[in-house]
């Protein structure tokens, strides 16, 4: 059987190591990896293969930078003529990028069955660009994987069948569950002077934050002027480059209590993460991260993909007003002892056990069923 495996940013590696593992000692399997080159620099990929012991990308389609429409359309086209060549049995796409919904429109429009894995995800905001791609890519998906019940719930009020929903945990648990020993002996915290729950980590690098230099401004201005506070923030380059272009960049460095780091690494982000005091981001990611870390997290956004979190009580949605993100942060702090008492005790819906071996069975007794019907369907022609 062949399955492809669609990705190209650092979630979609993350969320996808679990899964390449099973699949390439599964002797049923043969696993092509295509990687889009969306995110097309060192440190947010290649990084991540290396330090998740991943096989290298069977095809990498290089398509770097563009607008939505230039992006999913570069795929599309080539990912069309690998797809017809190869003839894949299955493609699989991961999470809520513009590579995951030009995956499974190839795809569908070729008759190959799509799996989508962490389906049902929704902000319910339409202006966010990965909403629009998780709609889409689950309306025509066969398969359809969801992290936990909301995500279930979601996809039953909008049509889907219930025969294609398999609900099977979250895989970017499994990744973290595996790999936090690794990620407990990184020396990240001694590379950049910090001590454990000493310092604010902050990251932002979504659209409609970083390439609105109002609400960018916003989020630096929290920022500096919670100055009380050691604050790390690791900057994405689509980031770095509007700091530069809008003249935050060198306000920034000028700051003593701001560490400006470089994007890191998948493990020296997660011992980050767990020995913060709090998360500042706008990652739908480092939401549920921080959340399984036990580390509070202000997320600087008006929705959430994951309010699973908010109604936990371990993540609060702040927006881009300075004022609202320092008096949340520093309220935060004040209760920070019963907050870390609470998080302790909270429960895990994204976790049911073995994600990804659920999700590679459930492909396998799919195609298994489908070649039988054609067998059955061809007798009778």
């Amino acid at each position: 059987m062949k399955l492809t495996l669609v990705l190209g940013t650092r979630p979609q590696i993350i969320k996808s190591a679990p899964f390449i593992h099973l699949a390439s000692k599964d002797r049923e399997i043969q696993l092509q990896i295509i990687h889009t080159g969306q995110h097309y620099d060192y440190e947010m990929t290649k990084v991540f293969f290396e330090q998740l012991d991943l096989p290298e990308p069977t095809a990498n389609l290089s398509i770097g930078s563009g607008t939505h429409a230039e992006q999913t359309g570069k795929i599309m086209l080539r990912l069309e003529k690998i797809l017809q060549k190869e003839r894949s049995d299955f493609v699989v796409v991961p999470g809520d990028t513009n590579s995951t919904l030009a995956g499974a429109l190839t795809a569908v429009k070729l008759g190959i069955p799509v799996a989508h894995v962490e389906a049902g995800a929704r902000s319910y905001d339409m202006t966010m660009p990965e909403e629009i791609n998780r709609r889409l890519t689950d309306h025509c998906s066969t398969l359809l994987f969801t992290p936990t019940n909301n995500c279930t719930k979601n996809l039953l009020k909008e049509g889907i069948s219930k025969a294609k929903i398999r609900r099977t945990g979250d895989t970017m648990y499994e990744v973290l569950e595996q790999q936090l020993p690794r990620a407990e002996r990184t020396a990240a915290l001694e590379r950049l002077g910090l001590e454990p729950k000493t310092y604010v980590l902050l990251t932002t690098h979504r659209p409609e934050n970083v390439d609105n230099l109002e609400k960018l401004g916003n989020i630096i201005e929290a920022a500096i002027k919670l100055n009380s506070l050691t604050i790390v923030f690791p900057a994405h380059p689509r980031t770095e480059k509007q700091l530069r272009k809008s003249g935050l960049y060198h306000k920034i460095l000028k700051q003593k209590h701001i560490k400006f780091t470089k994007p890191l690494g998948y493990l020296e982000m997660i011992k980050l993460i767990k020995n913060a005091k709090l998360i500042l981001t706008d990652s739908g990611g480092m939401q549920k991260e921080a959340f399984w870390l036990k580390t509070p997290c202000l997320t600087l956004r008006d929705t959430t993909e994951w309010p699973e979190t908010v109604k936990i009580g371990a993540n609060v949605l702040v927006g881009t007003d300075p004022s609202k993100i320092i008096k949340n942060a520093l309220a935060i702090l004040e209760k920070e002892t019963k907050i870390k008492e609470k998080l302790e005790r909270s429960g895990n819906p994204f976790w049911i056990g073995n994600a990804s071996e659920k999700i590679l069975q459930a492909i396998k007794s799919f195609a298994e069923q489908k070649n039988l019907d054609d067998h059955t369907a061809a007798r009778y022609l």
